[in-house]
Formats: C-alpha cells, sequence, structure tokens
C-alpha cells in the first residue's frame, strides 16, 4: 500500500463516519477523535502543569518572598538609621552642650584668675609704694640726720671763726650736742 491508497481509505472512512455520527457528524465532527485530543490535551496540559508552570509558580512564589523579605530588611534599615541618626544628633547636641558648659565655667575661672592677678598685683604694687614710702622715709631722715649734722659742724666752724678759739674737743661735743637739741626742739 502506498500513500495515495491510505489517504483514499482514510476519506472513505471519514465519510462513512460523518454519515452517521449524528449532529457531530453533521458539522464534520469526528467523536472518537474529539475524546482523543481531549485527552491528549489533557496529558499535555498535566505535563506542562507539573514539569513547566508547578516548579514556575514555586520560583516565583520564592522570588515574591525574598523580594518582600529584602523589602522588609530594608524597611528596618532605613528605621535603624533613622534611629542612629537621631542618636547621632542627640549625642552631638549633648556635645555642644557640655562644651558649652565647659567654655562658661572656663571663662568663669578665668575672670576669678584675673580678678586674682589684678589684686595680687594690686596688693605687690602698694606692698612696693609703702616700700618705697619707708625707704623714702628712712633716706629723709637719714639725710635731715646727716645734714643737722653737717649744719652743726658748720656752725661750728662759723662760730670758731667768730669767736677765734679753737674749741677743745669735749667743749666742740657739747656745743655740738646743744646746738643738734635746739635744732630738733625748733622742728
Amino acid at each position: 500500500m502506498n500513500f495515495i491508497d491510505i489517504a483514499y481509505a482514510s476519506e472513505i472512512g471519514a465519510g462513512a463516519a460523518e454519515s452517521s455520527g449524528g449532529v457531530l457528524g453533521d458539522l464534520g465532527i469526528n467523536g472518537g477523535m474529539l475524546i482523543s485530543q481531549f485527552i491528549n490535551f489533557a496529558i499535555i496540559a498535566a505535563v506542562i502543569w507539573w514539569l513547566i508552570l508547578k516548579p514556575l509558580t514555586k520560583k516565583m512564589t520564592e522570588r515574591q518572598n525574598l523580594i518582600d523579605d529584602s523589602l522588609e530588611n530594608a524597611k528596618k534599615i532605613d528605621e535603624n538609621l533613622r534611629h542612629s541618626e537621631q542618636k547621632y544628633q542627640a549625642k552631638i547636641d549633648e556635645a555642644k552642650a557640655e562644651a558649652s558648659k565647659i567654655i562658661e565655667k572656663s571663662t568663669g575661672e578665668a575672670v576669678v584668675a584675673a580678678n586674682q592677678v589684678r589684686a595680687k598685683a594690686k596688693a605687690e604694687i602698694e606692698a612696693l609704694a609703702l616700700q618705697a614710702k619707708r625707704g623714702l622715709a628712712e633716706e629723709r631722715s637719714s639725710m635731715m640726720a646727716e645734714l643737722k649734722l653737717q649744719t652743726v659742724e658748720l656752725v661750728t666752724m662759723i662760730t670758731e671763726k667768730i669767736i677765734k678759739e679753737k674749741l677743745t674737743s669735749e667743749k666742740d661735743k657739747v656745743l655740738i650736742s646743744d646746738l643738734a637739741k635746739k635744732i630738733d626742739v625748733n622742728k
């Protein structure tokens, strides 16, 4: 049998099936063939479902879960970052407040130290002035004593010239002490 005979036989068989098929046969549909195609479609659909669609949906579900977890982790990280930034800002504010307190304390201490230095310098200046006054008073009194002595000697010399006689050293001392007493009394 060749290919032409097979095709002719299938056409004759199809024509016989059509004439005896009823409504489906009148439409040109072979009932047995339709059932076998439904069975083939169901087998192919089951194979595609089990081999392709089921693993694909499983992978898609896993991928969706991974994406959801990643988004949740990203939200947690973002929240942790916000908390960290708030803590960082709080630490900075705390450090600024502490620095401000330190500056205020240092300023107060500097004012106190400056006042102490001023008071010490004033006390030293007053002590130096007092010491200078004492020194001047001592120098003045020593100069006055020396001046008195020189005055007495001068007076003695003038008196000697006036009297034209030399006094003895005892008379000289008595005369000098008397004149010195008189000068102190007049002062």
